[in-house]
């Protein structure tokens, strides 16, 4: 792989806000960021990647493309986690497997953010009906998680029986699926105009913002690391090959029903990551016995630094040597 394509991704501005966050940590600087401001910067950066994708389908509708384009996303959100679950079982409890499947079938809002980012850099064309593709896969884990939980596990159905009503409603209404949908839905009625009054807003102070962001989750990530020393070689393993074998396969299904370059590149980005945010707050509510030790450090201080640094232009590099 050319170097040169690592040291474009990790030579971005909001690339090194991230890593400098982790310096910050391991040289025991006092930097923080005040606690309402991370979740404000996720809340701009769903609302910003949402209505963005609304207006870019709104340009494009809904043709033959973009369906089968959604499919494969929606057909990987549902079979990472299936075989994650089955290859976890071999080290792992019921629990746990079903957290750690749910957390790598499902994605992470920031690396597609990232990537993004990293196309617009190199010039590369991407379809902005992707952002409906990354709402689609956030939830399908979530589900299949809960599922596989109620049945793989013994329970007794009188005193601990499961509530798929809460299970859906976690999975369908979490805070980050409902306000990605209502941005996408929002910028699709409002189209090109609504965009070019939200624009300078969500469009020009976008990379400062996500920069902000990526400086706060290093330093959280820093700080997970050394939760890292309790994990054994093979779940340290899985967080680095799983993500490579996922976008591998997702690679191989857009070559296959021929989805353009930018758009193959950007499912093999989401089927590689790994989530942090929705999936842990679902599994904490749904399944407590999993232990968020094992499946928040994973996620956030191995996928997340190694995708966004390392994987992205991993993953590129392996679409140009298909697609050409």
């Amino acid at each position: 792989m050319d170097l040169s394509l690592i040291a474009q991704n990790i030579l971005n501005p909001p690339i090194l806000f991230f890593f400098l966050g982790m310096l910050a940590v391991f040289l025991k600087s006092d930097l923080t960021i005040p606690q309402p401001l991370p979740k404000l910067f996720s809340l701009y950066l769903l609302i910003a990647i949402g209505l963005h994708g609304g207006y870019e389908l709104s340009k494009s509708g809904l043709d033959l493309y973009i369906l089968k384009a959604l499919c494969l996303a929606i057909f990987m959100a549902i079979l990472v986690p299936i075989y994650s679950f089955f290859i976890l079982r071999v080290k792992l409890d019921t629990y746990n497997s079903v957290a750690l499947a749910a957390t790598y079938g499902s994605i992470s809002a920031v690396t597609f953010i990232t990537g993004i980012t990293y196309l617009q850099t190199i010039g590369v064309e991407y379809g902005g009906f992707m952002v409906a593709a990354m709402t689609l896969m956030e939830s399908p884990a979530i589900v299949i998680g809960l599922v596989f939980a109620a049945l793989f596990t013994k329970k007794d159905n009188n005193s601990s029986s499961t509530n798929w009503k809460e299970i859906f409603k976690e999975a369908f209404l979490n805070p980050s699926v409902f306000l990605l949908m209502g941005a996408l839905i929002i910028g699709i009625l409002t189209g090109e105009k609504g965009w070019t009054s939200m624009e300078p807003l969500f469009g020009a102070l976008f990379k400062g913002i996500l920069a902000f962001f990526l400086l706060d989750m290093g330093l959280v990530a820093a700080k997970r690391i050394y939760e890292l020393k309790k994990l054994g070689y093979f779940l340290i393993a899985f967080a680095i090959l799983m993500p490579i074998f996922n976008a591998t396969v997702a690679m191989g299904l857009g070559y296959y029903f021929e989805i353009s370059k930018g758009d193959a590149f950007l499912l093999a980005l989401l089927s590689g990551s790994a989530s942090y945010i929705a999936v842990p707050a679902a599994m904490r509510l749904s399944v407590p016995e999993a232990n968020p030790g094992i499946y928040l450090p994973l996620s956030l201080a191995i996928t997340f630094p190694f995708n966004i640094s390392i994987g992205i232009p991993l993953y590129y590099f392996l679409i140009n040597l298909l697609w050409g």
